[in-house]
């Protein structure tokens, strides 16, 4: 069982294989594959169409987070290898830093053209080959353009290791040309595995188009499209738990509730969703319901601070101290620092002086 324990979330959209395919290959080897990344993410997967949707600076600001949550991020080809799906190149020996000391590549650039699959190599050990490419994107760098620039380019051209026979050069930032004799030529043609389909292709297009509206405040909108993603694949649970969150901005929290169901049916272990069901549960004053989904999103994911904090605001609320104590108390080892946590060091408090009175009364 290789992937045993495994949860992959997926950051934009893979550009060399159909997600369906990948989800049922991860599932296969018991693992799970996400369309998005939630608190369960052990490896994060950056597909290549990101680089067409979202500016450099947000990429690099969501590469430092998910490497500051502590997950693994992974590259599409090196999610492929890791799957067994696409065979890894040549044994090579080159480490990080020797590539780095050798190519003189900003190790910030490094790391993201490599995360973008601009090497023969994810990660290292690194090959010659990956140390020639190195060299020209410093010099495409230092000549103006951008990481992300070259990261659009390079799969133009077919695998990337045939880019160690041409000569690259920059023209500003975005421009990336190859010298063939006294002329520069653009590098074209995309590849792609051929294994995508219209219904694939289109999934993707309709979630970015869903995440985009939702962003916008759109959310009727979005929530519309985020169904018509589940007509294509119904098992996707982060559509369905995206779709409840827009319903219920949308103010229908019994069709949000309903969403939230399906996304917990198709993934029982979806903490998110426990936590956004028992808080439309709370807000309709349905108690025993809303404490039951808290205890279950906390009993997935014991470090869940908002579960934990909100279940000892519901217990307070329900007049039920001692147990609102009691989280409070736990949510302290959680955090100590927040206004949260200001919060429920005032809620202990209180709760000890009403105990303190009822058993003196």
């Amino acid at each position: 069982m290789p992937l045993a324990a495994k949860t992959f979330g997926i950051v934009g959209a893979l550009a060399a294989f159909p997600r369906r395919l990948a989800a049922r290959e991860v599932e296969k080897q018991n693992g799970q594959l996400r369309h998005a990344v939630t608190r369960r993410t052990s490896h994060a997967v950056f597909g290549r169409t990101l680089l067409g949707r979202m500016s450099e600076a947000d990429i690099e600001t969501r590469f430092t987070t998910e490497l500051a949550a502590g997950r693994a991020v992974l590259s599409e080809n090196g999610f492929l290898r890791m799957l067994g799906l696409t065979a890894s190149p040549e044994p090579s020996a080159l480490t990080r830093q020797s590539l780095l000391d050798q190519s003189r590549l900003p190790p910030r650039a490094f790391d993201l053209l490599a995360l973008f699959d601009a090497f023969e190599h994810d990660a290292e050990p690194f090959s010659f080959r990956d140390l020639i490419l190195a060299r020209k994107y410093a010099g495409l760098i230092a000549g103006g353009a951008t990481w992300a620039a070259i990261a659009r380019s390079v799969h133009r051209s077919g695998p990337v290791a045939s880019l160690t026979a041409l000569s690259l050069h920059a023209q500003g930032r975005e421009a990336i040309y190859a010298l063939s004799g006294d002329r520069l030529s653009e590098l074209d043609g995309q590849m792609l595995l051929p294994l995508d389909t219209a219904d694939d292709a289109e999934a993707e297009e309709l979630f970015a188009l869903a995440e985009t509206l939702e962003a916008e405040g759109l959310s009727a909108e979005a929530a519309a499209q985020y169904e018509r993603c589940l007509a294509i694949d119904p098992r996707d649970s982060v559509a369905a738990f995206n779709r409840g969150n827009c319903l219920r901005a949308a103010g229908l929290p019994d069709e949000a509730a309903h969403a939230y169901a399906q996304a917990i049916k198709l993934d029982p272990g979806f903490v998110e969703a426990w936590f956004n069901l028992a808080g439309l549960h709370a807000d309709r004053g349905e108690t025993n319901t809303a404490r039951r989904h808290f205890e279950k999103a906390i009993g997935i994911d014991p470090a869940y601070g908002d579960a934990v904090f909100n279940l000892a605001k519901l217990e307070y609320d329900d007049g039920r101290l001692a147990e609102a104590r009691r989280w409070w108390t736990r949510y302290l080892e959680l955090d100590r620092d927040s206004e949260w946590a200001r919060t429920a060091a005032r809620g202990i408090q209180f709760a000890d002086l009403q105990l303190s009175r009822k058993s003196a009364g």
